[in-house]
């Protein structure tokens, strides 16, 4: 089913996705943020409280940014990853990898979130 060269359409409507689960996350919307994660998750999980308190507690940056930029999609093990860049309320920058499923309608649903450190090194050239 999934194509690795993706069509505008299918990566406009994957930050549509991340965008929409990013907004429930902030309006504190337990049911719509878990209505986008993938049936495995979904089934894994049960509840949308039991989502939403794995959030807070693992993915804090995600739940909560001070600021968002989409970097764009890249392919992991054969999956479409929507690459992120936030920033958390104490102004660490963090690269989040939100890992994509197609489900048997094309639509597109969260399989899996992966949250990376970034260092930044400033040098000085003298």
């Amino acid at each position: 089913m999934y194509k690795k060269n993706l069509s505008t359409q299918d990566e406009l409507a994957i930050r549509s996705i991340v965008e929409r689960q990013l907004q429930a996350f902030q309006a504190n919307d337990a049911t719509t943020a878990f209505s986008l994660a993938c049936p495995e998750l979904q089934r894994q999980l049960r509840q949308p409280r039991t989502f939403m308190e794995m959030i807070r507690t693992n993915y804090q940056p995600v739940y909560n940014p001070r600021a968002v930029i989409f970097e764009g999609i890249v392919h992991i093990q054969q999956r479409p990853t929507l690459q992120m860049m936030l920033m958390t309320q104490a102004g660490n920058l963090v690269r989040a990898l939100y890992m994509m499923q197609q489900q048997a309608d094309f639509s597109w649903r969260i399989a899996g979130c992966q949250l990376l450190p970034v260092s930044i090194e400033h040098r000085h050239r003298r």
